[in-house]
């Protein structure tokens, strides 16, 4: 494998672009190719069977662009479908769930951890399985919040009508008294502040995106996969979309300012 190859990184929209952020922080000598599927949000609602379709069609896509790697930017698909995408996958492969989990458990003192997710994510129970098996003896509250992906991806992000729809959601995990809450939705971390000032500052908030790129900066060290020379700056950072390019683009460059130079969209029923 070449060491020099790119980053492969999917999401089912622009939530995918907080674990970038964050890859491009820990390793900025690195190609990334990230693919945001569009036309097909939000996956959340979708079923397992879907979830796997999809992920099975974006890899053989990351595939032709020669990727070294592949990150599934996505709490609900590597709930799903990580297992399955990974067995017959010749080439390193994480999902987000792991490492936010296990810095949740790390960061607990009351050992009550809350998660906040799409309702796939919710449904599949990983991260609460994943936590206690770190440490059986915490407690673990899921909480779907199925109408946060929307608005992100429509921009809403300081808005009233967010603030009113996160308070809703999140009023029932400060019933718990949590003091660690897992931003369990790529998207999430664009509503942190939001988060932060509900839930309050006794309240630690994990992002997985943050913690997912430390991971895979180990995974590459591990496999000797790490970037030894610079890319082209043209050719760094490779943006594909199954719909909406332009929308993407607007939106990409306020996460990623300088990185985002244009967006492909690709038809991702072909793969």
């Amino acid at each position: 494998m070449d060491r020099n190859a790119p980053i492969g990184v999917f999401d089912s929209g622009v939530g995918g672009l907080t674990v970038v952020r964050e890859i491009v922080r820990q390793m900025p000598e690195e190609r990334i190719v990230y693919f945001g599927d569009t036309a097909r949000l939000p996956y959340g609602s979708k079923s397992k069977e879907t979830i796997i379709r999809y992920s099975h069609q974006i890899i053989r896509f990351l595939r032709t662009q020669g990727v070294k790697a592949i990150v599934i930017a996505c709490n609900t698909a590597s709930s799903y479908a990580l297992e399955e995408v990974s067995r017959n996958l010749d080439i390193p492969i994480i999902g987000v769930i792991n490492a936010g989990a296990k810095t949740a458990v790390n960061a607990t003192k009351n050992g009550k951890i809350g998660v906040i997710g799409t309702e796939g994510t919710v449904n599949s129970g990983i991260y609460g399985e994943t936590m206690k098996r770190m440490k059986a003896d915490i407690e673990v509250t899921e909480k779907s919040c199925p109408l946060l992906v929307p608005l992100v991806e429509e921009g809403l992000l300081h808005d009233s009508v967010t603030d009113e729809i996160a308070s809703r959601y999140l009023s029932e995990l400060k019933g718990k008294y949590i003091d660690t809450l897992v931003l369990g939705c790529t998207h999430y971390p664009l509503l942190r502040s939001t988060v932060g000032r509900l839930m309050g500052e006794s309240v630690t908030l994990v992002n997985p995106a943050y913690e997912t790129a430390l991971e895979l900066k180990q995974l590459l060290m591990d496999e000797d996969l790490i970037c030894s020379q610079t890319a082209d700056a043209e050719d760094q950072y490779r943006f594909f979309v199954s719909d909406l390019a332009d929308k993407f683009t607007r939106f990409a460059t306020a996460i990623l300012p300088d990185q985002v130079k244009e967006t492909k969209q690709i038809n991702i029923e072909e793969y």
